[in-house]
């Protein structure tokens, strides 16, 4: 099969189109032929650090987190898929490629209404949505909650379902062009956080959850207008992974400061989510409540250029790799 291979720590560049062998199927896996990939943030964050993130700065990795498209064959064990299934599924890595072994129970039917291809962008932003506001976050019908990063695949996905589910919600974008976007989806109170400043604005909204990903002098604001009992959740640090905060905010309004990582979270955790994932978001999609957004599809040997697409932060929504 074709893949798309990081061959060393570095830029775009290093991402390369190369023949591969087929994935062997493990007992409890699929076999995928993939339809279309997600392109997300790690990837180009483990494409950076290979060394870290990756197999070690001597070996090649198939990055890819998420994927659309046909299970083709099935490991000894399954007996909840069949060959002929259409299905997208969170992965710990090899998305960028023609072909993947997924664990059976991380794979979802498509949503009614939605295309193979687009549901490539939905298995990361909803789980890792679910997991972090959901079941960290303990967000509740009513309360209020605020992304920072609105416009991102979690922020347009975030919103909303949040909003399908009966939450209040808020959120940031760095350019008019995204807070226009974001109007007219109708997803909240928006602000360009490059002319106003987010702390002020909000600062009388009493915010219950706020889902971050930036990190750095973001922290400590954060957690200033957060509501009594308000839970802060980290799931990156674009800004700075190093903070300074005062106890005496998060101990005086009886704060939570969480986050996580989804990619290393056990299978059993992987498997819970995609169960509670199907019951409670799935339905939001037959319903045409939440939908993803996608700003731009690259075939596979273009997987450099949609990483320089994700680099710039131009993109509102999702971008996608296509095997077609």
């Amino acid at each position: 099969m074709k893949a798309i291979h990081i061959t060393t720590s570095g830029g775009p560049e290093v991402l390369k189109l190369k023949e591969t062998p087929k994935p062997e199927l493990e007992k409890n896996q699929v076999l995928i032929k993939v339809k279309a990939a997600g392109v997300n943030r790690s990837d180009v964050i483990t494409r950076k650090n290979m060394s870290t993130y990756g197999k070690g700065s001597t070996e090649t990795l198939i990055p890819g987190l998420e994927v659309s498209g046909e299970i083709t064959a099935l490991g000894d064990n399954v007996s909840d898929k069949k060959i002929g299934d259409k299905v997208c599924a969170l992965i710990s890595s090899g998305g960028y490629a023609e072909y993947v072994a997924v664990e059976s129970y991380h794979c979802l039917s498509i949503p009614e209404g939605i295309s193979l291809t687009d549901a490539a962008s939905i298995p990361e932003t909803v789980f890792t949505v679910w997991f972090n506001v959901f079941h960290l976050g303990n967000l509740q019908p009513d309360e209020k909650l605020l992304i920072h990063g609105g416009t991102s695949g979690i922020g347009t996905m975030g919103l909303q379902m949040a909003k399908a589910l009966g939450s209040k919600i808020y959120t940031t974008a760095g350019t008019d062009k995204k807070i226009e976007f974001l109007n007219k989806m109708n997803l909240g109170k928006a602000i360009n956080y490059k002319k106003e400043a987010f702390e002020e604005v909000f600062k009388d909204e009493k915010i219950d959850v706020i889902l971050d990903m930036v990190g750095g002098d973001y922290t400590q604001k954060n957690l200033e207008i957060l509501n009594k009992k308000g839970r802060l959740i980290n799931i990156n640090g674009m800004k700075s992974m190093d903070v300074n905060v005062n106890l005496r905010t998060i101990m005086g309004k009886n704060l939570i400061l969480t986050g996580s990582f989804l990619k290393p979270q056990s299978a059993a955790v992987k498997t819970q989510i995609a169960k509670d994932v199907e019951k409670n978001i799935w339905p939001l999609f037959h319903s045409e409540k939440i939908r993803p957004v996608i700003y731009k599809k690259f075939p596979l040997a273009d997987a450099a250029e949609a990483h320089k697409l994700m680099e710039s932060s131009e993109h509102i929504g999702k971008i996608l790799l296509t095997m077609d």
